[in-house]
């Protein structure tokens, strides 16, 4: 199939952009090297959807206008999923199911109903980028009618979500799916870095066991916060709380390093302080002062591709 001829611009600046990120976690660049040396292919998401089919490995998958549906869609390794501006998945979620390498970018996904998924699910995967989303479902249901907006689970490590907005939602975004689960779930490496969390309810985010990196976030208005639990190892750095009934809590022996971060109103319960001190990887750190403006300025679907 041909890409429309407004996508190949669009094409040509995302492969020069997949080439040159480096990601948290990792001291190598994602590798993408069939996709890197092969034509992009557009394809449209819709197709799948409507099938309930395995995304095709080593693509380049572009979303384009308004999708509609009740499904999710398995992205599998050596794929990236790139929003258009403007475009949108209404009630489609994506699954990453025993995937690596994988990228989705500049992707909007709304009400996603719980009988479906998760607005993205990640699972049993490793080296995933998150960037520049924008999830939510709605607070004027029932808090079962929708689930988790950004579930990491099973193990799943080298994760990183940046830039992204979490809102609107009964359940946030959750590292870990049981309390029982701790023999898989201690290979947890996750990071979140400048996102925007607002109006919601719980899982803001919700860490069990594994490493959590949580830096230069915006939290706004949120009746739950941070909660470490089961072991988990969290360092959170540099952000920002507004308007939050609560910060950061420990349960079930999580442990967690708090470190140059603005609360508001929102001072977190004393916890036990972690080990987990130093990110093993090199990143910019904003100034506490600065995060506000350069998330709410960059944050959600806002790239031009």
């Amino acid at each position: 199939m041909s890409p429309p001829s407004d996508l190949v611009e669009a094409q040509r600046v995302a492969l020069v952009d997949l080439r040159r990120q480096q990601l948290h976690w990792h001291s190598f660049r994602l590798q993408f090297p069939e996709m890197i040396q092969r034509q992009a292919v557009t394809m449209f998401l819709a197709l799948f959807a409507l099938a309930h089919l395995q995304v095709v490995p080593s693509q380049i998958v572009y979303i384009s206008g308004t999708l509609t549906g009740n499904a999710v869609v398995n992205v599998g390794s050596n794929t990236s999923v790139v929003g258009i501006a403007g475009s949108l998945l209404s009630g489609i979620g994506l699954r990453i199911l025993n995937s690596e390498n994988v990228i989705v970018r500049n992707v909007r996904i709304a009400k996603v109903l719980a009988d479906t998924g998760d607005a993205i699910g990640i699972q049993s995967s490793s080296k995933v980028w998150v960037d520049h989303t924008e999830l939510s479902s709605d607070l004027d249901h029932d808090k079962d009618y929708y689930d988790g907006l950004l579930d990491i689970t099973h193990g799943s490590n080298a994760i990183t979500v940046t830039y992204t907005i979490l809102s609107n939602s009964w359940k946030g975004s959750t590292v870990g799916h049981s309390d029982a689960n701790g023999d898989e779930d201690k290979a947890f490496t996750v990071s979140y870095g400048l996102n925007h969390r607002a109006h919601l309810n719980n899982r803001v985010p919700t860490v069990r066991f594994g490493t959590v990196h949580i830096f230069n976030n915006y939290f706004l208005d949120n009746n739950d916060g941070c909660n470490v639990r089961n072991g988990a190892q969290v360092l959170l750095e540099n952000n920002v709380w507004e308007g939050c009934l609560v910060a950061v809590f420990p349960t079930n022996g999580g442990q967690a390093v708090l470190r140059g971060n603005d609360y508001g109103a929102a001072t977190p319960t004393t916890t036990t302080t972690g080990t987990f001190v130093v990110a093993p990887y090199n990143f910019t750190l904003l100034p506490t002062s600065q995060v506000k403006a350069v998330v709410l300025a960059n944050a959600g679907q806002k790239l031009t591709c």
